[in-house]
């Protein structure tokens, strides 16, 4: 094979394809001249468009659930929730409640007041708002859907010394236990 480089002809003994060592290689694909575009795509296939609508409206709930859990009443709603289901025992709201707080919970929670009907399904927070008396202070309500049921469940929230909140008072249907 012969080269010219800068004015002198040098001949190489591999031959195209090759390696010094007899080796072959792999045959070089060709290049699109400038200025071309690249091959574009030709099948008619596509995203079918209510698949595309489901997952977006998927991940938009789930950033609203996100959201929503960074706010105190929700996460205590939710906590509450699943103690007063049966779902988690009520030690596991000892951190994050004061004392009478935690009697009411555990005079409550043996009866499960939260818990679904046999062919319900689990129990949720449908929504939740707060009121706030003074600062450091957030009485929350919230409904929660039990199977066929629409349940209320109030209570309040102190910010304590610790800078963490507190469950301090637990309402259910409008009467305190």
């Amino acid at each position: 094979m012969n080269r010219t480089t800068g004015g002198r002809t040098t001949t190489s003994s591999r031959t195209a394809g090759t390696r010094p060592g007899g080796g072959r290689t792999a045959p070089r694909a060709t290049r699109p001249a400038a200025g071309t575009a690249p091959p574009r795509r030709t099948d008619t296939r596509r995203p079918h468009p209510a698949t595309a609508t489901a997952s977006a409206t998927a991940a938009a709930a789930a950033a609203r659930r996100r959201e929503r859990e960074r706010l105190p009443r929700y996460w205590f709603a939710e906590r509450l929730l699943l103690t007063l289901s049966g779902q988690r025992p009520v030690h596991w709201m000892l951190g994050h409640t004061l004392g009478p707080a935690y009697d009411q919970l555990a005079a409550l929670a043996p009866y499960a007041p939260l818990r679904p009907a046999p062919p319900g399904r689990s129990p949720a927070v449908r929504h939740c708002d707060e009121f706030r008396p003074s600062p450091g202070v957030i009485e929350a309500f919230a409904r929660i859907a039990a199977g066929d049921r629409l349940l209320a469940l109030a209570f309040r929230l102190e910010h304590c010394t610790d800078q963490r909140w507190r469950c301090s008072a637990v309402e259910l249907d409008g009467t305190r236990r």
